[in-house]
């Protein structure tokens, strides 16, 4: 199999879903209407509520969801075989993730751009809103924790990594500045575009200067910084720093994964890793699970992600300018991180599978596996460090994408700038997701606790804000720096798995009170139905095999509870949904006229 077939294939099935799928679900299933006013023009505050450009907007949404995971998923998934991956990126992406997003979205906006958990709440009653309200507080926490781990390690000892993600943040605030006093997008996007390349490319003069001994920062110190930064990114009005940092970022982005697409093309490297694995079964050294129900759970942004309906019901349906933007920033954002998705496993895949391994393994494990490594130690010596036993799939993917790009004959001695560059801007995406995520959890926290004290629900009191932002800091900071959930991820994916069917629970709900017909619930609960059956299975294993097990590498008491609690939560919501939807299933007004499923 090569690359450029897969690419290729992917791209014009993505684009037909986008014109047909979307086409149909903003027509007939929401039925969008420019002519009603959208939240952020209702509201507007200057703060957050902003109508926004579509295409600003687009970017600080893309940024916002496309983060660690369809970078690090679909490579950490690869161990199964390149097939699976690819079959749960595509389906995944159309039938659901594309869908979530898109009626999350909406759901949202339809409530004056008010989080999940309140959508919930007044969409199936209070014990649901709660128990939503209560498991997004348990993921949103568990999430910024375990993104920032990936950041951690990327910039840990790295003073150009770091140097260049730094200076991103007073160059988005001066271009939020800029564009706010003048209104010119293009100025302001080529200013800004410029000055991130150029912090970009200085960064490694700074490496043995004075500038780069204080940015040769260690884990914990690191640890301490990256919630301070989020703590400013959540409380600062929206326009000065999250968007336009988010809307700048989307660029870098956007243009590696095309240099990326551009790349392939040029060298149409042959896909190294096999359609299946024998570790499809499970017993796997990156991932110790079968391949159902893991792939998904692996792979969640790319294909389906809970995280994103945090984006979906927090910063973004305050900032939409008309109602038809969904269709843009809600189902295409999410079939543009599929493309991302599948050129991470691309660049995974094109390894030798015994490279892949040796990276993605301890060197105890990889010497139990009975591989060779084949070209790794020539690109640990054109890079300038050690490869092996660099676990978490950013080091992989960097190397991927550097063994592709030092193909061409241009690049072939830029090796180490290659490498160094992909890990600089996994960092930054990674953060976007950091800071945007931060502000949704301060956005949770005064819906939540507001129930107690209600100026907290507020969002536009300055005290409120500040308090919701240091408390969801701390919280995420604590874990952050304590290290209690160093083996998250398969956690990390359960939970938020489990927020993508409470998004589709949310979404199904609101399609039956508005549709038309009845069968258009399906575009929710044939994706649901899917999902929340995985997530369960995912949980349960996890919780049986490997958090309650004392005899496994990854037991933890905490997780297991965690796992139980989030678990439960989401069987509430689906029973309190089910007992919703057969009440409005035989509501009159589906059972005369045009309105007949």
């Amino acid at each position: 199999m090569n690359a450029v077939s897969v690419v290729i294939g992917s791209i014009c099935i993505l684009m037909i879903a986008y014109r047909l799928y979307g086409t149909f679900m903003a027509a007939k299933v929401l039925k969008l209407d420019d002519s009603k006013p959208t939240p952020a023009h209702e509201l507007n505050d200057g703060k957050d509520y902003v109508p926004t450009n579509k295409w600003v907007t687009f970017g600080h949404h893309f940024a916002a969801i496309a983060a660690a995971g369809p970078l690090v998923g679909p490579i950490l998934a690869a161990q199964f075989g390149y097939l699976p991956s690819l079959l749960w990126l595509l389906i995944g992406a159309v039938i659901g993730g594309a869908v979530h997003d898109a009626v999350v979205l909406y759901a949202s906006m339809r409530k004056k751009g008010k989080s999940l958990s309140e959508v919930a709440k007044e969409e199936l009653g209070p014990v649901a809103g709660f128990c939503t309200g209560l498991a997004m507080l348990f993921i949103i926490t568990i999430t910024m924790a375990g993104l920032s781990m990936v950041v951690l390690h990327a910039l840990e000892n790295n003073p150009w990594g770091t140097f260049s993600v730094g200076i991103t943040i007073p160059i988005a605030m001066g271009v939020g500045i800029f564009y706010k006093k003048t209104g010119n997008l293009k100025v302001t996007t080529t200013i800004g575009f410029i000055l991130v390349m150029v912090g970009v490319f200085v960064g490694p003069m700074i490496q043995d200067t004075k500038l780069g001994d204080w940015l040769t920062l260690d884990t914990k110190t690191l640890a301490i910084i990256l919630p301070i930064y989020a703590f400013f990114a959540a409380a600062l009005p929206v326009w000065l720093l999250l968007a336009p940092r988010d809307y700048l970022s989307s660029f870098m982005k956007i243009g590696v994964f095309i240099a990326l697409i551009i790349g392939v093309f040029i060298i149409n490297p042959t896909i190294q890793m096999p359609a299946l694995t024998k570790f499809t079964q499970g017993g796997g050294p990156v991932i110790a699970g079968p391949v159902w129900p893991f792939i998904s759970i692996t792979i969640a942004c790319g294909a389906i992600s809970g995280f994103h309906a945090f984006v979906g019901s927090g910063t973004t349906p305050k900032m939409l300018n008309r109602w038809s933007d969904i269709k843009v920033v809600g189902f295409g954002a999410m079939l543009v991180e599929c493309v991302v998705g599948i050129m991470a496993l691309i660049a995974a895949t094109a390894l030798q599978p015994a490279d892949y391994f040796a990276i993605n393994s301890t060197p105890e494990v990889f010497k139990t596996l009975g591989m060779h490594v084949d070209q790794l130690p020539k690109l640990a010596k054109e890079i300038g460090i050690d490869l092996e036993g660099r676990t978490g799939g950013a080091v992989t993917l960097a190397v991927g994408m550097t063994y592709v790009f030092t193909s061409i004959p241009w690049f072939a001695k830029l090796s180490s700038y290659f490498f160094q560059f992909v890990i600089m801007f996994e960092a930054v995406f990674i953060l976007t997701a950091i800071d945007s995520g931060t502000r949704v959890a301060r956005y949770l926290i005064q819906d939540f606790f507001g129930e107690f004290y209600k100026p907290l629900k507020k969002t536009d009191w300055l005290p409120g804000s500040i308090f919701a932002s240091a408390l969801a800091c701390f919280i995420w900071g604590y874990l952050l720096f304590s290290g209690d959930i160093g083996s998250v991820w398969a956690l990390f994916g359960v939970s938020n798995q489990l927020m993508a069917s409470i998004g589709l629970i949310v979404g199904a709900t609101v399609i039956l009170k508005i549709a038309d017909k009845r069968r258009y619930m399906l575009t929710c609960l044939v994706p649901l139905a899917y999902l929340f059956v995985t997530v369960n299975y995912a949980g349960y294993w996890m919780v049986k095999n490997v958090y309650l097990n004392p005899a496994a590498a990854g037991y933890s008491v905490l997780n297991g509870v965690l796992s139980i609690i989030m678990l439960v939560l989401g069987i509430i919501i689906l029973v309190t949904a089910i007992k919703k939807w057969t009440t409005m299933w035989n509501s009159p007004r589906f059972q005369f006229g045009s309105k007949v499923a």
